[in-house]
């Protein structure tokens, strides 16, 4: 230290890496390796070689000073050198000493400009890294001989690093490595630097605190006492631990309070509150014998101390002995999460979000538009300073500062603050830097730490749960404290803790009269004058609003509360998930004239890119003044570490006025998703990101077209348990010995059946028959529902469930004329790994888990099972799930598809290879017991990804050579070719030049349809249904001949308002039909149309009943023959 201490003079490039090595050998870890030709082998060197890329796509060379893969970025400089030209801007201060190299500067020595462009230069570097090299948690800004500046970023996201481990320590100091903890320091971000997350140690503290106090929190509530009153009373006990551990209570005090209260537990209580009277008011207690500081707060006004026994206390002071200055202010909302009764949780979709995600959001939506800020307003500083203007570049700085202290941030469902703690964290982190800054530049920054910092009164939160919203106000508090007591070493003034009221308990989605009680009329909950709140104002607006998806909203809030949030939102769609009611009111504050709120950002599921969520967005991002995006990640793995944590996948968006361009995160690896400090990594695009969280083809820009209308359904949604029976059950109900029983207990399949093995189990379709129909025709399968079924409807909250409790909850009334005439149908799981299509056979009965399609020829399939519809509904569809798997959304994914305009010859290349491929995968299927549909594509991924067969381990080799899996892919290809072919495209078109141009055709088809050119493909099913008039007369004139064209063409005749004459002209009809002809057909040869079909099936039910006409099944009738 001597050595270079008493240097002067010198070259930068000439001193830096002789200083870094001697400091190498003083932390005794290695020197740095030799560099080497191919940059991805040195992973520890000076002159690490970077390529930057300009905007023109020129590049050139930088070079890191010193560079340790996965441990720092080194940016080497040296200052204040005699004989050496002094930095621009850079000279001292009038009247003030210069500080010797190596030692504490004063803290009004000159703003040194130059180590801030270094730190800038080095955060560069790190974003120039190769993708094959993660960022690094560290940055390091080296003054050569003089001081070494730590910054740290342990979310490896590469952005913004703040000052390490704080504002009064991130700077190093020379003659500060003769301490042996500094030394420790650095030679851990050489060796181990994730060690030095402090979010690990803070995670450990938080699990085991968390089961000290959860045996406490059993035992009272054990006892009797209300879960509440036990939340708070941990509360108050849990914050007294932390005021001690920072000195605001006398060392040991509470420890040792605790020590005599084991011995003697029923003092407790008394001790308890005595000493929290001292902290509400201040003052002396005889408690610790000791005077304690004013408190307040509020949160010491209640002060009742509970009972408990020594085994209780003892917890208490083992929680008590770990070191609450270090514990992450996130432990008291993992505290009240295992608190929440399992309904409330169930109820409010309540999740532990961790700390890594919540700073993700945090940073994009509230601390990168406030460092672009901070970087213009240090740029112009700068300029001032290097122009003279010493006291405008102050006065700068001081701008921003006052900014920064008004910002409001507002989480609308704050929970227990986790995401108001990190925005003050990062804030106050923020607020250091200017602070420093300001230093640097002889500003009086001391004068304003009181009365003008970051604080918790600029944090706002709603929040229903009334324990969480005081939880979340606490948790801000001790954050605050935390950070005051690192950076400033002091205690504050008092009182220590302010009322602020700035978190609200109440529901932020919805008002009424008297809320927030309902009120009772005739035995029922209503919420009259139902009304969107006010919300606070503020400049950001972030969360993670309550998981709760649309189909559920009713069964989890009520159906009153449901019932009021549709009418209070009216303009919602009511499938919208509940987080959306946030996303939406976000959205309508940012887009209103003069608007303060800035940006907005949430946590969601990632079902935020399906259609019911992006009808929410689309018309805020597509209005003549828009919002955008500016940065989202559409799906992103979940924590599994707290109990009964939801196993679902995330989305985050982040929003803002006007048109930008915005990032796009593609998750590209995850580490550690099961533990409490997640590794997740990401590749960006940048560009407009559409309302589906894609960056480029708009592929939510398109539209459903009436070609494929009426042709595509979920299945059946039973609700209810007992229609589901085995074969041999099936024959004890009469299966074979029933007249027409088969027609009603029929096959059944769920997405488990095809994707892995059949059940073989059979189901009861009652669909068309009465509850008397039943009872008299088939009195066993009558008392088999009416004692399954009838009990589970029964308490169902919907009126048609509870009365049509012997069919389906959901009979697909629409699906069913579409399979009805077929031999078979193609069907998809809605949600699975990889998206196959298949034939079944019409006697099965399709599960709401399948989604059916009503073709029956080869050619629809192959078309589905091409790689030009697979990828369109992987993007069209979402993702659900552990496994993320796809989900095929009929709405996005079928309706709008164009379908080549194929000639029969290409019509029947595609359907012959689209037969064999279902035949083979059924034939090896049927050959082997262990195969499974899943089992077969996994290992053809696995080909496709460039796997060969000797690749594959023991278990997919078989899979592999009994499912015949190169055939599988064989077949695959030749589709892929044939349909090809049929759209009159090449056949090795990028995915995503693929999709745009199926964007394209959609957008053409729609043109066409328009016009009245509708390329329908079932036209015999569809036209008669949907078709134009004139449709319908053609399609009339194809199908049953000149009678009928004669009777639809030119003036349609009126149907008869005299009943009497209804029956002739019904008779006329189906005489001049000449065949089987539906009732439908009959009522659009009038001019009347739909609105006639209640009379015309009047006449055809009394002709059928008279003989003297014949039907198939009440579909198809005809004049004196069997239909």
């Amino acid at each position: 230290m001597r050595r270079w201490q008493d240097q002067e003079g010198g070259q930068e490039r000439a001193n830096y890496g002789l200083f870094l090595v001697e400091l190498c050998d003083l932390l005794e870890v290695p020197h740095p390796d030799p560099a080497s030709a191919t940059t991805e082998n040195n992973g520890y060197v000076f002159e690490r070689v970077v390529r930057e890329v300009t905007r023109d796509g020129s590049s050139s060379l930088k070079r890191i000073d010193l560079y340790k893969k996965d441990c720092f970025v080194l940016e080497a400089k040296q200052s204040r050198l005699s004989g050496e030209k002094q930095v621009s801007g850079g000279l001292q201060s009038s009247g003030i000493e210069s500080t010797p190299r190596g030692r504490r500067a004063s803290a009004n020595r000159s703003w040194d400009v130059l180590m801030m462009n270094a730190r800038a230069q080095a955060e560069n570097y790190v974003r120039l890294l190769p993708t094959s090299d993660e960022p690094p948690p560290f940055v390091l800004v080296c003054d050569v001989g003089h001081a070494i500046e730590v910054y740290a970023n342990f979310r490896r996201d590469g952005k913004a690093y703040d000052q390490f481990p704080d504002r009064r320590s991130f700077r190093i100091y020379l003659e500060e490595l003769r301490d042996e903890t500094v030394r420790a320091r650095l030679k851990a971000i050489w060796t181990d630097p994730l060690s030095l997350d402090p979010t690990r140690h803070a995670a450990k503290v938080t699990r085991e605190i968390a089961t000290r106090i959860a045996k406490v929190s059993k035992a009272l509530e054990e006892q009797g006492h209300p879960t509440e009153e036990v939340a708070m009373f941990l509360m108050r006990t849990l914050f007294t631990m932390f005021a001690e551990d920072v000195e605001l209570l006398p060392k040991d005090s509470f420890k040792d309070l605790l020590a005599d209260c084991t011995e003697k537990p029923e003092i407790f209580p008394g001790m308890m509150q005595d000493l929290w009277k001292a902290m509400d008011e201040g003052g002396f207690t005889a408690t610790i014998r000791e005077k304690v500081k004013r408190f307040n707060g509020e949160f010491f006004k209640n002060r009742r101390a509970m009972p408990l026994a020594r085994e209780e206390i003892g917890e208490l002071a083992a929680a008590a002995r770990y070191d609450w200055k270090d514990v992450e202010p996130a432990i008291f909302g993992t505290f009240l999460e295992q608190a929440l009764d399992p309904y409330d949780r169930r109820k409010l979709g309540a999740h532990y979000t961790p700390r890594a995600y919540v700073e993700r959001l945090v940073i994009a939506t509230v601390i990168d538009p406030l460092r672009s800020e901070w970087d213009a307003a240090r740029s112009t500083a700068d300029r001032q300073k290097a122009e003279g203007k010493a006291d405008a570049a102050i006065r700068t700085v001081q701008a921003f500062h006052d900014r920064l202290c008004d910002t409001k941030v507002l989480d609308p469902a704050c929970g227990t603050g986790n995401f108001l703690y990190v925005s003050l964290e990062l804030m106050k982190k923020l607020e250091g830097e200017v602070l420093e800054a300001l230093a640097n530049l002889g500003g009086q920054e001391g004068l304003a730490l009181e009365s003008h910092t970051v604080d918790p009164h600029q944090f706002l939160g709603l929040e229903v749960n009334p324990r969480a919203a005081a939880i979340a106000e606490l948790v801000l508090w001790i954050g605050h404290l935390q950070w005051h007591f690192k950076n400033r070493g002091a205690a504050p003034s008092e009182p220590i803790l302010k009322a602020f009221h700035n978190i609200e308990n109440r529901d932020a989605v919805l008002l009424w009269d008297g809320y927030p009680l309902p009120q009772v009329k005739d035995g029922v909950d209503t919420y009259p004058n139902a009304r969107r709140p006010k919300w606070p104002d503020a400049d950001y607006i972030v969360g993670n609003p309550p998981f709760v998806g649309g189909k559920d909203i009713r069964a989890r809030m009520g159906s009153a509360y449901a019932e009021a949030l549709w009418k209070a939102h009216s303009h919602m769609n009511d499938s919208a998930d509940f987080v959306m009611y946030w996303w939406d009111r976000s959205a309508d504050i940012l887009l209103k004239p003069k608007s303060r709120l800035k940006r907005f950002g949430y946590v969601t599921t990632n079902s935020i890119s399906q259609v019911f969520q992006r009808r929410v967005m689309e018309p805020y991002l597509n209005a003549k003044k828009p919002l955008s995006l500016t940065m989202a990640i559409a799906d992103h793995p979940w924590t599994k570490v707290t109990r009964d944590s939801a196993a679902v996948r995330i989305a985050m968006t982040v929003a803002q006025a006007g048109k930008h361009d915005g990032r796009l995160m593609e998750v590209t690896a995850e580490e550690g998703v099961e533990t409490d400090s997640p590794v997740i990594l990401f590749e960006e695009k940048i560009g407009r990101i559409n309302a589906d969280l894609t960056v480029g083809v708009d592929l939510a820009s398109v539209i459903p077209m009436r070609s494929n209308e009426g042709l595509s359904s979920r299945g059946m949604s039973l609700h209810g348990s007992g229609f589901i029976v085995k074969p041999e059950d099936a024959e004890h109900l009469g299966l074979g010995r029933s007249p027409g029983l088969e027609r009603h207990i029929r096959l059944y399949r769920n997405g488990r059946d095809l994707t892995d093995r059949p059940r073989g189990v059979m189901v009861i379709d009652l669909f068309g028959l009465t509850a008397e129909d039943v009872r008299v025709r088939y009195p066993a399968v009558y008392q088999h529902v009416l004692t399954t079924v009838k009990p589970e409807r029964d308490v169902n909250n919907r009126a048609t469930y509870r009365d049509n409790w012997w069919i389906f909850g959901e009979p697909r009334r629409d699906l069913r004329p579409a399979l009805v005439e077929l031999p078979r149908y193609i069907a998809t799981v809605e949600t699975a790994k990889h998206r196959i299509f298949q034939f079944l056979d019409a006697s099965i009965l399709p599960d709401n888990k399948l989604v059916a399609i009503g073709l029956s020829d080869g050619y629809w399939l192959g078309v589905l099972s091409s790689r030009f519809h697979v990828p369109w509904a992987m993007r069209t569809g979402g993702w659900l799930g552990v496994g993320n798997d796809s989900v095929y959304v009929k709405s996005r994914c079928f309706d709008p598809f164009p379908f080549p305009d194929a000639s029969d010859t290409q019509k029947s290349a595609i359907g012959a290879v689209a037969e064999e491929l279902d035949a083979h995968r059924k034939r090896v299927l049927s050959e082997h017991p262990h195969l499974t549909l899943t089992g077969l594509y996994n290992v053809l991924e696995r080909l496709k990804a460039g796997a060969k067969p000797d690749d594959l381990d023991a278990k997919e080799r078989r899979i592999f050579d009994d499912g015949l899996v190169l055939i599988l892919k064989e077949l695959h290809d030749k589709l892929d070719l044939a349909v090809a072919e049929a759209y009159g495209w090449p056949v090795d078109l990028a995915e995503e030049e693929v999709l745009a141009r199926l964007v394209v055709l959609n957008k053409e088809r729609a043109k066409e349809e328009k016009r009245g050119l509708v390329r329908w493909l079932r036209p015999d099913y569809q036209i008669p249904r949907f078709g134009s008039d004139k449709e319908k007369a053609e399609q009339l004139e194809a199908d049953l001949g000149e009678a009928i064209l004669e009777a639809v063409s030119g003036q349609k005749p009126a149907f008869p308002a005299d009943e009497r004459d209804q029956t002739p002209a019904v008779l006329h009809q189906l005489i001049a039909a000449e065949g089987g002809v539906d009732a439908l057909t009959i009522a659009l040869s009038f001019r009347q149309g739909r609105k006639c079909l209640p009379a015309v099936n009047a006449v055809l039910s009394s002709l059928v009943r008279m003989g003297l006409v014949s039907t198939r099944e009440g579909k198809s009738f005809s004049w004196r023959s069997v239909a």
